[in-house]
């Protein structure tokens, strides 16, 4: 059984993007494994107005289950509309699938876009296989996000120990042999809560935090130049906000050295061609401080309705903070 995206009232990223290119803003895209992350997605970004792109990985997918994950997205719409979003721009994205199969079951079961990763394999592999996938998802009007470059770290099943920068001299043939409609590049970003280790760092002599390097914004100049106006996106861009670290390290987590992309670098790319921004593990660093903090302040708690809420309630705090400080893609979706 086929399900076309267009049946959920889900929108593809095509004209998303071509506004964010142009508009000098990114779109955000949260990851979502449950009901109380796609809440609080959905109404911050019906609150502020932005458009927004609803991830699940394959790992996401196989937990929350393929054919829930379709009707939870139709339900985001409608949710949307209730709270007094006409016209919802919501995208339902594969984040980094790593097989045709996976991208055609996406396709199939009513996603809008779908990725594409064959980052991994050799250069005219990346190609071959980016280019079957094209070929079956625009016969539905479904767009694809390939992705050039290898990004260090670890989240759900991608995992690598070294990153690769993306060359530039590579991104014109491979748009024009893949026909994708963005991609997804490396310039120093990397997945997870952990994205450099201590020795890339320095550290800050009055607080003592870990300060990371700076992302490789001449590798993001250079292909803006070989693709002027093509949609790139950046993977692995969670900021991981301290204060949420010392939290959960206050309440018996153990998160040492943890940390991201600072917020103003995100701002500085999300002005460029820079038109999709995937967010994940602050929304996982969010719930999970909101929940240790209540279990410590009320130990006699076990409805989970009790401890979740208030989760629900700093992700959504967490997100439009992120839509209206660093990507800057509020009002945008009126």
């Amino acid at each position: 059984m086929k399900v076309s995206f267009k049946d959920l009232g889900l929108v593809n990223t095509r004209e998303m993007f071509a506004k964010a290119v142009k508009g000098g803003y990114a779109i955000p895209a949260f990851n979502f494994n449950n009901m109380e992350q796609l809440q609080a997605i959905i109404q911050a970004a019906t609150e502020t107005k932005s458009p927004v792109i609803l991830q699940v990985s394959k790992g996401a997918r196989n937990y929350a289950n393929q054919t829930l994950l379709r009707y939870m997205a139709q339900g985001a719409v409608e949710y949307a509309k209730e709270l007094g979003w006409k016209k919802p721009q919501i995208v339902l994205h594969l984040d980094h699938g790593d097989s045709y199969e996976v991208c055609k079951s996406c396709v199939d079961f009513g996603f809008s876009s779908v990725m594409i990763d064959g980052s991994a394999l050799p250069y005219d592999e990346n190609v071959k296989l980016t280019r079957k996938v094209v070929n079956y998802a625009h016969k539905f009007d479904v767009t694809v996000e390939a992705e050039l470059g290898v990004l260090a770290g670890v989240e759900d099943e991608v995992s690598a120990e070294v990153s690769h920068y993306t060359k530039p001299e590579e991104v014109i043939d491979f748009v024009k042999k893949t026909k994708c409609d963005s991609l997804a590049i490396s310039i120093g970003t990397s997945h997870g809560a952990y994205k450099f280790k201590p020795e890339q760092c320095t550290r800050d002599p009055k607080t003592g935090r870990l300060v990371p390097p700076p992302l490789a914004f001449d590798v993001l100049k250079a292909i803006e130049k070989k693709l002027p106006g093509f949609p790139i996106v950046l993977h692995g861009s969670s900021s991981v906000p301290q204060e949420y670290v010392d939290i959960i390290n206050a309440n018996g987590g153990k998160l040492p050295d943890a940390v991201g992309i600072p917020e103003e670098q995100l701002r500085k790319a999300a002005k460029s061609a820079v038109c999709k921004i995937n967010i994940d593990s602050d929304s996982r660093l969010a719930m999970t401080a909101a929940i240790r903090k209540h279990f410590n302040e009320f130990p006699g708690h076990f409805d989970p309705r009790q401890y979740l809420k208030p989760a629900r309630e700093e992700m959504k705090k967490m997100y439009i903070e992120k839509i209206v400080n660093v990507l800057g893609s509020n009002g945008k979706a009126r």
